[in-house]
């Protein structure tokens, strides 16, 4: 099989050298043979770069300062050549070595599709093997947004293309920057989006949006923000339902 849609994978590294092996590990053993794989890191002090430098596959590497793990993701879109761009998180891993082909044939059947999303699962930092909770995201529709739907950031690609057209992450919308650039993408953008009804990612828990009640009440009015900047309203529930939908997920 000719693999022409060229897929720029980004992720972003700090300190990461206890869980970026199976990153690199899932990337490496993809049966999709055209991947870009791009390494933004943030100056790590263990042994991340060490690591990565064992992984032949590794196209670009970059260790410089950085405002955080969105300005690496930025960074890391504008050096990508791929056609197509995803986001693998440096504690995240694809599940199995046909992620990547799956996502592409999406794309290649179909020129008008836009953006690629699909599942994903949390799992325990300890034992990876032990699933905590069940992103599954269903089909995007007009009114999704507003009943606090959201795609699970990690499994979403988008045609490079789209960011040069829609822009890249908001460095002013803190951890709500995935949120914000997806609403920007799907909502006000209108880009089409299709939807992969898999588990392609296991991501492990711990994300500073929810390590405490202050935390979470920031992303919440992130959130709101989000909708503000692009001139989009809410409804009264919105909101609201962002964080219910987070815990149905655990059952």
């Amino acid at each position: 099989m000719i693999h022409s849609i060229k897929v720029s994978i980004i992720t972003s590294t700090f300190n990461s050298a206890a869980t970026i092996a199976d990153t690199l590990e899932s990337i490496a053993g993809q049966s999709y043979s055209n991947i870009e794989h791009i390494i933004v890191d943030g100056l790590s002090k263990d042994d991340t770069l060490s690591i990565v430098s064992a992984y032949p596959h590794v196209a670009m590497v970059v260790s410089e300062n950085d405002k955080g793990i969105y300005d690496a993701m930025n960074k890391g879109i504008y050096m990508a050549t791929g056609d197509i761009i995803g986001i693998l998180n440096s504690d995240d891993f694809y599940v199995d070595a046909s992620v990547v082909q799956d996502i592409a044939d999406i794309f290649a059947g179909d020129p008008d599709i836009q953006c690629v999303y699909a599942d994903l699962n949390y799992v325990s930092q300890n034992d990876t093997t032990r699933i905590v909770r069940r992103w599954k995201s269903g089909n995007y529709t007009k009114e999704s947004f507003r009943r606090g739907w959201m795609p699970p950031h990690p499994t979403f690609f988008v045609r490079k293309q789209i960011y040069d057209r829609c822009g890249v992450f908001n460095l002013q919308m803190g951890t709500a920057a995935d949120y914000e650039i997806m609403l920007r993408i799907l909502e006000k953008h209108r880009c089409k989006a299709a939807y992969l009804p898999r588990i392609i990612i296991h991501m492990r828990t711990g994300g500073a949006s929810n390590q405490s009640l202050k935390a979470r009440w920031k992303a919440h009015q992130c959130d709101r923000l989000a909708w503000k900047i692009n001139d989009l309203k809410p409804s009264l529930l919105t909101l609201f339902m962002k964080p219910i939908r987070k815990l149905i997920q655990f059952v």
